[in-house]
C-alpha cells in the first residue's frame, strides 16, 4: 500500500525576500525583486536586469569558515534547509539517519566559481586555483553539504533536469516516502547563476529579455513578453511520511499526492509543438494522484516570458484540462521572482503551499497586453482569495524535460 506524504517544513530564499515569511509577504504585495544587476559591470552587456538577491549577508546564516568553502548555490541551498528544518521542529537526533534523505538539484551548479577560477588560474597558473575549486562547483555538493548538516544518510542526490530540476528533485523525494524508501527528505532547488557568463551564454542565444525596464522584463503571458529574467535563490521542502509525521506531532501544511514528468525527446531548447510533452506531465501527475483535471484549482505555471514556452505551456494547459482550461486559475510567480532555473520548482513549490494555506492565488504581475495565444485565467496583476484544495506547478526544461506536482490540502481522511 502507497504511504501518504506531507509537507512540514518551508525555507526559501529569493529575489522578494530573504526567509519564507518576506517572500510571501512580498507575493501578497505584488512585488517585484528584479532591478538592475548590482553584483558586476553590465555596462558592455545587452542585459541589464535580473532578479538578485537583497540585503543578503551568507555569514548571516553560516560559518565564515564554510562560506569561503561553498560556491553561492550551495550556500543557498543550505540556507533555506536550515529554514525549513528550523520549522518542521525535526529533531535531528532522534530520527533514523539511514530513512533521512536529501534530493536537492540545480540546474548549472558552480558557475561563479568557475570563472573565478577560471580568472585566478590564467593571471597565477593553474595549479594555483582554490584547493575547493572543485567540491564548489560540481552540481551534487548542494545536496551533499545539506546531508552533512543534518546527518541524512539515506538516499542524497541531486536531479539535473535544468528548469524542471527543483520539481523533479521534489517529485523524486516525494516517490522515495511514498514508496517505503524513506521517511523524511529535504527535497527543493538551489541557483546562483547571476553571473557574467551566466547572462552572457543566455543573452547570447536569445533566451532573456534586453528591457531595461525592470517592471516590463519579466511580463509572463503578456503579448509583448520578449525573454525570461535571470533570479536566484533556492526553495526547500521538507517532506513526510504522513505517520512518521503525526508520531512527533508535527504541524501538517499540506499533502503531497501526485509526480508526474515526461520528455519531449523533441529539440534541446525549444518546447515539442502544441505542448505535447507538457501536457503529458500534467496528465500523468492527475492519474497519479487518481485525480480528475476540474479538481485543481490553481496551477502555477511554469510561465517563464518566452515567447514559446507560454505559447506552449497555454496549449499544454488546454491539452490537459481540455473543458476545465478556461475555469482553472493560471499564474506565474516569475513576474515577481525572476526565472530561477533549478531553483524555481523549489521556490515555487513552496510559494503553492502557501496559497493552500492562506487560501491566496498569487498574481501575474506587471501584465498589461492580452494575448489570444495565451489566453487562459492568468490572474492578471492582483492576486485572489479563494478557497483552494488542490493545486499544481509546473516546471519545463530545456532538454525537453518536464515535471508537474499536485499538493492538496491537508485533511485526516
Amino acid at each position: 500500500m502507497k504511504r501518504r506524504v506531507v509537507v512540514t517544513g518551508i525555507g526559501a530564499l529569493t529575489p522578494i525576500g530573504n526567509n519564507v515569511n518576506d517572500t510571501w509577504k512580498g507575493i501578497l504585495n505584488h512585488q517585484c525583486g528584479i532591478d538592475l544587476i548590482q553584483s558586476f559591470d553590465t555596462s558592455n552587456m545587452k542585459v541589464k536586469v535580473a532578479g538578485e538577491l537583497k540585503d543578503f549577508e551568507a555569514t548571516e546564516y553560516l560559518d565564515k569558515k564554510d562560506v569561503r568553502k561553498m560556491d553561492k548555490f550551495i550556500q543557498y541551498g543550505l540556507i533555506a534547509a536550515k529554514e525549513a528544518i528550523k520549522d518542521s521542529k525535526l529533531e535531528i537526533d532522534s530520527i533514523n539517519h539511514d530513512r533521512f534523505g536529501v534530493v536537492v538539484s540545480s540546474g548549472i551548479g558552480g558557475l561563479g566559481s568557475i570563472e573565478e577560477n577560471h580568472q585566478r588560474g590564467l593571471k597565477k597558473g593553474f595549479d594555483r586555483v582554490s584547493p575547493y575549486f572543485i567540491p564548489m562547483t560540481i552540481v551534487n555538493l548542494a545536496a551533499g553539504q545539506i546531508a552533512i548538516a543534518f546527518k541524512a544518510q539515506g538516499l542524497a542526490t541531486c536531479p539535473v533536469t535544468a528548469c524542471a530540476g527543483g520539481t523533479n528533485a521534489i517529485g523524486d523525494a516525494f516517490r522515495n516516502i511514498r514508496d517505503g524508501y524513506l521517511d523524511v527528505t529535504i527535497a527543493g532547488g538551489c541557483e546562483a547563476s547571476i553571473t557574467p557568463l551566466g547572462i552572457g551564454g543566455f543573452t547570447s542565444m536569445k533566451a532573456l529579455s534586453e528591457s531595461h525596464d525592470p517592471k516590463h522584463a519579466s511580463i509572463p503571458f503578456d503579448k509583448e513578453r520578449n525573454g525570461f529574467v535571470m533570479g536566484e535563490g533556492a526553495g526547500m521542502l521538507v517532506l513526510e511520511e504522513l505517520e512518521h509525521a503525526k508520531a512527533r506531532g508535527a504541524h501538517i501544511y499540506c499533502e503531497m499526492v501526485g509526480y508526474g514528468v515526461s520528455c519531449d525527446a523533441y529539440h534541446m531548447t525549444a518546447p515539442a509543438p502544441e505542448g505535447i510533452g507538457g501536457a503529458k506531465a500534467m496528465i500523468n501527475a492527475l492519474q497519479d494522484a487518481s485525480l480528475e483535471a476540474n479538481q485543481i484549482d490553481y496551477i502555477n505555471a511554469h510561465g517563464t516570458s518566452t515567447p514559446m514556452n507560454d505559447k506552449l505551456e497555454t496549449a499544454a494547459i488546454k491539452k490537459a484540462f481540455k473543458n476545465h482550461a478556461h475555469k482553472v486559475a493560471v499564474s506565474s510567480t516569475k513576474g515577481n521572482t525572476g526565472h530561477c532555473l533549478g531553483a524555481a520548482g523549489g521556490i515555487e513549490a513552496v510559494l503553492c503551499v502557501k496559497a493552500l494555506e492562506d487560501n491566496f492565488i498569487p498574481a501575474t504581475i506587471n501584465y498589461q497586453n492580452f494575448d489570444e495565444e495565451c489566453d487562459l485565467d492568468i490572474v492578471a496583476n492582483h492576486g485572489r482569495k479563494q478557497v483552494l484544495n488542490y493545486v499544481m506547478s509546473n516546471s519545463l526544461g530545456f532538454g525537453g524535460h518536464n515535471a508537474s506536482i499536485i499538493f492538496k490540502k491537508y485533511g485526516e481522511e
